[in-house]
């Protein structure tokens, strides 16, 4: 009596092929989402601070000016393309806008907003990306007259 070998077969089976490919093809997908969600975040950091730059540039063009100037010049007033220091405009930043609020606060509490004149002001510059804000900050100013 002859025994017969049975033939080992090399190789991967279609079944198996198939399951690698799906791997495969799910870790390419999660990458592609990693990367665009690097991307994104990314993008905001880079918007958060160029929008700190912006308002720094604010503080420094007010950092000389008396009060009743500050009110005069720049409450409510909303600058695009952005202001610098120099008061000239940054046309490299014209998708960025610079909004200026100015507040009389009280002056034994500066979170209270009046409405009468006094010795204090809160200064608040926000700035915007296509309408959107992106950073807001405010600092007291008073009056030294």
């Amino acid at each position: 009596m002859k025994m017969y070998k049975k033939k080992q077969s090399s190789g991967f089976t279609l079944i198996e092929a198939l399951f690698a490919a799906m791997l495969l093809g799910l870790v390419v997908a999660a990458l592609a989402a990693a990367s665009g969600a690097f991307t994104m975040a990314n993008g905001y950091g880079v918007d958060l601070s160029t929008a700190e730059f912006l308002i720094e540039e604010i503080r420094e063009l007010t950092a000389n000016e008396n009060v009743d100037t500050l009110l005069a010049s720049y409450d409510g007033q909303t600058f695009n393309p952005p202001k610098d220091i120099s008061n000239l405009d940054m046309s490299e930043f014209s998708e960025f806008s610079q909004q200026v609020e100015i507040d009389y606060v009280e002056s034994g509490n500066f979170a209270i907003t009046v409405t009468g004149p006094t010795d204090f002001v809160r200064l608040t510059v926000t700035v915007s990306k296509g309408g959107q804000p992106i950073s807001s900050t405010s600092w007291i100013r008073a009056r030294l007259n």
